[in-house]
């Protein structure tokens, strides 16, 4: 005697016509997944979008949403100090060991925290997904990124000497230039994110550049969360929405933590990847990095 699950066998369906169709199809609903195994659901009468490419999501299927572990304030512990404690590298490679399935870097040109050597470093080594980001209107991190051709290039609009990401791109704005700049890394084989606040307009003219992915500027949902969860994560899911209207994929990241990460995650559709550093990196000082690893890890498995 056995048991048939048929949600996963209606999502499989879905699934498959997708792949024998270069166009959506037609359903009286949309399908979000979950991040239990992957459960769909329908909610709200809406028209799936037409020529899905399908890759952006196929990652996600059964899969939890991917851990990219940022190492920035590592290399800031390292250059405080001198010499090479902490090791950039050998924190990279832990972090893969313990669960981590991408490591994130965010050179800038002062390399007050990441330097450049560290990026063709890590490049060598590291066997999971590498993401660079970074200001792509500066010549040399353009250079660095196609000298080592990572997994993905996320493109952050920083100023000079900007201590912290504190905003996306007006994707409306500099939609021609962010078009160029993704051309560019396509041809090198390059996946592109551009990092965008989550406002629907910002994430639809993204889609016009042909980029990949879309990584939502999360700080002013953590800023929120400890007040009003449900105002915090409405703008989010919103963008999401529209990301999966128009064929984006989803990445996420700046100030989640082990508070707000789970909430975040069960609650915005086609969540791809996070990528968290700073309160990552001071939980390990408590935790150890194996076990805050293992937490953040758990926090996504919703």
């Amino acid at each position: 005697m056995f048991s048939i699950n048929y949600q996963s066998v209606f999502f499989t369906l879905v699934l498959n016509i997708y792949k024998l169709t270069s166009y959506g199809p037609f359903l009286n609903g949309r399908i979000y997944l979950q991040q239990r195994g992957c459960i769909p659901f329908i909610c709200k009468s809406l028209l799936l979008p037409r020529k899905v490419n399908l890759s952006k999501f196929v990652g996600q299927i059964g899969i939890m949403t991917k851990l990219s572990v940022n190492i920035n304030k590592i290399a800031t512990l390292r250059n405080s100090r001198g010499g090479n404690t902490p090791n950039v590298l050998t924190t990279a490679l832990a972090c893969e060991r313990f669960g981590a399935e991408g490591i994130t870097v965010h050179p800038r040109p002062d390399e007050r925290h990441i330097r450049y050597q560290d990026v063709y470093d890590l490049k060598a080594h590291i066997t999971t997904e590498f993401n660079i980001e970074g200001n792509c209107q500066e010549q040399k991190f353009v250079d660095l990124v196609l000298a080592n051709k990572p997994t993905q290039v996320t493109l952050v609009p920083d100023a000079l000497g900007q201590i912290t990401s504190n905003h996306g791109w007006d994707t409306i704005r500099n939609r021609a230039y962010l078009a160029d700049m993704v051309s560019l890394f396509h041809d090198q084989g390059i996946r592109v994110s551009i990092f965008v606040d989550p406002d629907e307009e910002m994430v639809e003219a993204a889609a016009e550049t042909g980029t990949d992915r879309i990584e939502l500027y999360t700080e002013a949902y953590a800023a929120e969360y400890g007040f009003d969860k449900e105002k915090a994560i409405n703008p989010y899911f919103k963008a999401a929405l529209k990301a999966r209207e128009v064929g984006l994929g989803l990445n996420a990241g700046h100030d989640l933590d082990l508070n707000n990460l789970a909430y975040f995650n069960q609650h915005i559709p086609d969540l791809l990847e996070v990528s968290i550093g700073h309160a990552l990196i001071a939980d390990a000082l408590y935790l150890g990095l194996e076990e805050t690893i293992k937490r953040y890890l758990a926090a996504l498995k919703y």
